[in-house]
């Protein structure tokens, strides 16, 4: 007996124990009052589906038990602009909220088929999609066929239906929509679907996306379109395109690779290879997926050279007698990087002058061919290689030794220049200056222990004039220049039977051109030294053409045309005399 008391009593103290706990936590909970237009638009709250005011036959919706805090509200309507508000809700209080939702205007255009809901209640239908933004109304709002219309029309096709109610899926399913056919997809029967005829589809025209009235709603969903292009389509490696994009019927816009977008703008891209981005344009009607290719050009153009290809080397002893310089000039186009073997990293495009400094250290001939390599890479996995090669002759002697081939390199000597006009018919022995009679008087002396090795050398003088005066006076002015290079040679004790002579006057003068190209190959000039001959370009190619040549017949090399610029003498051989500053005069017939 005392057992039985103590049976019926447990379930009533159950009972007191669940209400005496739920009321303290009733009273720690809010309201959240929402007054919306139109009432059909379904309310949720922190992605939960709460109802929509039509519940209650009027424009408000309470939501209660709301824990205190801040909370995201969500109100959508098929055929409206959707709203998210951030509201505080406060313990034992109700927080108010007045929504107006923005109607889309325009219409929907078919084929149609339709969906007719039984059983799903006032349950949230998303249509194509999990999210709030894919609701196309609620379940009683598409669950007969009577005299009032209670409709869901989709573009014919499959589509993806799901029904939720707060945090429960009430149930999700795969449906295929026929035009003008009408699919019953009964809840109460596990989402059992039957198809019928719907004569009614071939009636419509083009309906706005929602219209409702009393116990009566027609949601038309319009079928999701987009349009997707890449400008510009093809580019270089390291540049950018931009993806163009524009989509109507979809709530979400995502580019692969890129991230979710707007429904419409542009987006800038900068791929790295040749890439095909799609556009899936998502929404309740369906997606669309257009692609858009930008092909990446990774190819790299690279150059390299050496101007004069070859250079001569000469060190007696500790001293360096000879040392020629070339320049070494490099381009590069479409790469992010570039280095140049043995130098390291280069930018994109410049040159260096590069003095003859061979590998070899000890005393005999020089012949060594050194090698750039300019290598070229960008981020796109193109590449490219260019090699330049140098020449270096010459001879490396001990400070004591006298060979042939050491008195060859000395006898490569410098030209030697004569000032404007010099020397004239009755002053044959002048315009030799100091510093082109040491010249001369070096050249003697090597030249002498050279016949010793080689008697029968001959050494052929060149001589020449700069373009200014007839071709006769030119004649006969680069004439007593080369016989004055030879008195002076043969003065010196060189055989006058060893000494050749050349006029060519101003036949073979050398071009602005080509005096630029030895002025930048001078070892003796510094750039700051370059860029002031150019204030004065035109007297400097004048000047490198009043010059004698002096060639060796054996080996056939001839002096170095380099002018003497840090000469002691230099504005004595720049001087302009009166002869040369007349113009020419005509002959008389």
């Amino acid at each position: 007996m005392l057992h039985q008391r103590v049976l019926r009593f447990i379930p009533l103290l159950a009972i007191f124990i669940l209400v005496a706990f739920a009321v303290p936590c009733a009273a720690q909970t809010g309201k959240i009052l929402v007054r919306v237009r139109p009432h059909q638009a379904y309310v949720f709250v922190d992605g939960r589906a709460i109802g929509d005011a039509g519940l209650s036959g009027m424009n408000n919706l309470y939501v209660v038990g709301v824990s205190p805090g801040e909370h995201t509200v969500g109100i959508y309507n098929y055929g409206f602009k959707s709203q998210t508000h951030k509201v505080t809700v406060e313990a034992r209080r109700t927080t108010s909220l007045r929504v107006v939702l923005e109607p889309i205007p325009g219409a929907v255009s078919g084929p149609w088929g339709r969906i007719q809901i039984e059983g799903g209640g006032h349950a949230a239908v998303l249509l194509n999609g999990k999210t709030p933004e894919f609701l196309v109304g609620q379940a009683d709002e598409f669950n007969h066929d009577i005299s009032w219309k209670q409709e869901l029309l989709v573009p014919p096709g499959t589509h993806q239906l799901t029904l939720v109610r707060g945090d429960e899926t009430v149930w999700s399913g795969s449906v295929t929509v026929a035009a003008n056919k009408r699919l019953i997809v009964d809840l109460r029967n596990s989402g059992a679907q039957t198809t019928t005829d719907w004569p009614r589809g071939q009636r419509l025209s083009s309906p706005p996306p929602f219209n409702a009235g009393i116990a009566s709603a027609t949601v038309a969903v319009g079928p999701v379109a987009a349009q997707f292009s890449a400008s510009p389509g093809q580019i270089n490696c390291g540049e950018s395109a931009k993806l163009n994009l524009s989509s109507t019927g979809a709530v979400e816009n995502e580019i692969g690779g890129v991230g979710k977008v707007a429904a419409s703008g542009e987006q800038t891209v900068q791929p790295k290879q040749t890439t095909t981005y799609t556009l899936t344009a998502s929404g309740p009607g369906g997606k669309a997926t257009p692609s858009a290719t930008v092909n990446v050009n990774s190819g790299i153009q690279a150059s390299v050279s050496v101007s004069p290809a070859e250079i001569r080397y000469h060190r007696k002893g500790d001293r360096v007698l000879e040392q020629g310089s070339a320049k070494l000039t490099w381009s590069v186009s479409g790469a992010s990087a570039a280095t140049l073997d043995p130098i390291g990293a280069v930018s994109a495009s410049d040159s260096r002058t590069i003095q003859a400094s061979p590998r070899k250290t000890t005393p005999g001939p020089v012949d060594e061919t050194l090698t750039y390599t300019l290598n070229a890479s960008n981020a796109c996995g193109g590449s490219d290689t260019k090699t330049a090669t140098l020449h270096i002759t010459g001879a490396i002697e001990s400070a004591s030794t006298i060979t042939e081939t050491s008195l060859e390199i000395r006898l490569a000597m410098n030209s030697v220049y004569f000032p404007t006009a010099l020397p004239r018919a009755q002053d044959p022995s002048g315009g030799l200056v100091q510093s082109q009679q040491n010249s001369l008087a070096e050249l003697a002396g090597n030249f002498k222990k050279y016949l010793e090795f080689r008697p029968e050398a001959h050494l052929i003088v060149q001589a020449h004039a700069d373009q200014r005066g007839s071709v006769e006076s030119n004649k006969a002015l680069s004439e007593r220049r080369s016989a004055l290079a030879k008195k002076f040679l043969v003065e010196q004790g060189v055989p006058e039977a060893n000494i050749e002579t050349l006029a060519f006057g101003a036949s073979q003068n050398l071009s602005a051109a080509e005096v630029q190209q030895l002025v930048d190959q001078n070892p003796n000039l510094t750039e700051q030294d370059r860029k002031k001959l150019l204030k004065n370009w035109k007297a400097i190619v004048l000047a490198n053409n009043r010059r004698v040549d002096i060639a060796l017949s054996t080996t056939k090399q001839t002096s170095l045309r380099y002018f003497p610029f840090n000469a002691a003498d230099f504005q004595e051989l720049m001087k302009e005399h009166a002869a040369a500053a007349a113009p020419a005069k005509k002959a008389v017939k």
